[in-house]
C-alpha cells in the first residue's frame, strides 16, 4: 500500500509539473501577438512583465513561511488556482486591449508560480528521498515536456490566428482538470516545520540549535548555480519568441517554433537526465550542462545567421535543463533541515527564473534584446566554474559516518571499521 501511495503521488506530482509548463509556454508563444496587440515597446513590454515579478516575489516570500506552518498540499493547491486564474486574467487582459489587466494577470500568474512551485519541489524532495532514486530530474522534465505540448499548441494557434482569449481560456480549463485529479494524491502534512512557533527560553546546553542553513556556504554556491541556469531557462521562457522576431528577422509563427525547440531540447535533457547522473555525478554533468548552454547563448547572441541561432537554441536548452533539479538534490543532501535546504535554493531559483527576465527587458529596450542576453551568458558561464559545489553525496555520507562513530557504545573496532570502509 506504501509503495502504490507513492507512486500514485509520483504520477501527481508528474501532473503538476507538468501543468505550470502547459501555462507558461502558451502565455510565452503568444508574447509577439500580446505586445501587437497593446501596441508596446521592448521596454513598456517589460514593465508588463514586471507584474510577473511583483507576484513572483510575493508568492516565493511567502511560500516557505506557508509551507512550513500548513504543509506543500494546501500551498500547491492555492498556487496552481493562481496560475489558473492568472491565465484567464491574461487572455481577458489581451481581448480588451489592457495593459494593466495583462500585468494583473502576470501577478497572480508569479504568485502561483513563486510560491506553489516551491511546494512542488519540497514534495518532490521528500520523494526523492523515500524512493532514494533521482526523481526530480524527471520531474522538471514533466514541466518541460509540459512547454512542448502548451508551445506547441500555442504555435499552432497563432498560425490560424486564433484570439489569444479563447487560447488561454482553453489551457485555464485544461488545467483545472489536471489539479482536480493530481492532488487528491499529494498527502497532507509534508513540509511542516516541528519547530515551536513562539521563541524559547534559548538553546538548552548540551543540544545544538537548528542550524541556520543560509550561513552554508557550500549550499549558498548551489543556490549560484541555480540562480545561473534558472536564469538561463526563464530568459528564453519569456524572452525567446520575441529574441527570434525582433533579433533575427523570423515572423512569430517561426519564433514559436524555435521556443518549442528549446522546451524540447529541455525535455529531452531533464528525461536522460537521471541516465548521466548515475554514471558521472553531479559535478560533472552541471559543468556539462553550463558548457552547453554558454554556447547556445554565445551563438544566439554573435551569430547574424538566423539558422545558426536557431540551431544553437538547441544547445541553450540542452545546458540548462538539469541545473535547477540537480542542485535541488544536492541541496537536500547538503545536511540537516532538508525542506529548509530545498526551499532556500528553490526561492534562489525562482527569483531568477521569474523576477530576472523582466529585467532584461529594460536592457533590451537600450541595447536590444541579443545584447541583453549577454548577462545571462555571463551567469552561465559562472556556473561552469562553480559545478563542483553540487557534488554533495561525500558530505551527507561523511555526516552520516560520523554520527554512526560518534554514537554511544561504539568500539574503537567498529570505528576501525568504519574508516575503513
Amino acid at each position: 500500500m506504501v509503495d502504490r501511495a507513492v507512486r500514485r503521488r509520483r504520477r501527481a506530482l508528474f501532473l503538476l509539473f507538468f501543468l505550470p509548463g502547459i501555462a507558461m509556454s502558451s502565455w510565452v508563444t503568444r508574447t509577439p501577438d500580446v505586445r501587437d496587440q497593446l501596441a508596446l515597446s521592448t521596454g513598456q513590454m517589460g514593465l508588463v512583465l514586471f507584474g510577473l515579478s511583483i507576484g513572483s516575489m510575493i508568492g516565493i516570500l511567502c511560500s516557505g513561511r506557508f509551507v512550513s506552518r500548513f504543509g506543500t498540499r494546501p500551498v500547491i493547491a492555492l498556487g496552481t488556482l493562481l496560475i489558473i486564474a492568472g491565465t484567464v486574467v491574461i487572455g481577458m487582459g489581451s481581448a480588451v486591449r489592457s495593459a494593466p489587466l495583462v500585468t494583473a494577470g502576470l501577478c497572480l500568474f508569479g504568485a502561483g508560480m513563486g510560491g506553489g512551485e516551491v511546494a512542488v519541489n519540497v514534495d518532490g524532495a521528500d520523494v526523492e528521498r523515500i524512493t532514494g532514486t533521482a526523481v526530480l530530474p524527471t520531474l522538471h522534465g514533466c514541466f518541460s515536456l509540459g512547454t512542448v505540448i502548451g508551445g506547441s499548441a500555442g504555435m499552432a494557434a497563432t498560425a490560424v490566428a486564433l484570439p489569444v482569449h479563447w487560447h488561454l481560456t482553453v489551457v485555464a480549463l485544461v488545467a483545472t482538470g489536471m489539479l482536480v485529479h493530481a492532488l487528491r494524491a499529494v498527502p497532507a502534512g509534508i513540509g511542516i516545520s516541528t519547530a515551536p512557533s513562539m521563541p524559547g527560553p534559548g538553546p538548552v546546553p548540551g543540544q545544538p540549535s537548528k542550524p541556520q542553513v543560509w550561513k552554508d556556504r557550500k549550499l549558498l554556491l548551489i543556490g549560484a548555480i541555480v540562480l545561473a541556469m534558472a536564469l538561463a531557462e526563464g530568459a528564453a521562457n519569456d524572452w525567446l519568441p520575441l529574441l527570434m522576431v525582433d533579433g533575427h528577422g523570423l515572423d512569430a509563427a517561426m519564433g514559436s517554433l524555435v521556443f518549442v525547440g528549446f522546451a524540447a531540447a529541455m525535455t529531452l535533457g531533464r528525461f536522460s537526465g537521471s541516465f548521466f547522473l548515475s554514471r558521472f555525478g553531479r559535478a560533472a554533468v552541471v559543468r556539462a550542462s553550463a558548457v552547453s548552454g554558454a554556447v547556445g547563448l554565445l551563438l544566439v547572441i554573435f551569430s547574424d545567421n538566423a539558422v545558426v541561432a536557431a540551431t544553437a537554441v538547441l544547445f541553450w536548452g540542452l545546458g540548462a535543463s538539469l541545473g535547477f533539479p540537480v542542485a535541488l538534490s544536492a541541496a537536500g543532501d547538503s545536511g540537516p533541515d532538508q525542506t529548509a535546504r530545498v526551499s532556500l535554493v528553490a526561492v534562489i531559483g525562482y527569483v531568477a527564473f521569474l523576477v530576472g527576465p523582466p529585467a532584461l527587458g529594460f536592457l533590451g529596450d537600450h541595447y536590444g534584446l541579443r545584447s541583453a542576453m549577454v548577462v545571462v551568458l555571463v551567469f552561465v558561464a559562472a556556473a561552469i566554474l562553480i559545478a563542483p559545489a553540487a557534488d554533495t553525496r561525500d558530505r551527507a555520507a561523511a555526516t552520516v559516518d560520523l554520527a554512526q562513530r560518534t554514537r554511544p557504545g561504539t568500539t574503537p573496532a567498529e570505528q576501525h571499521q568504519g574508516d575503513r570502509s
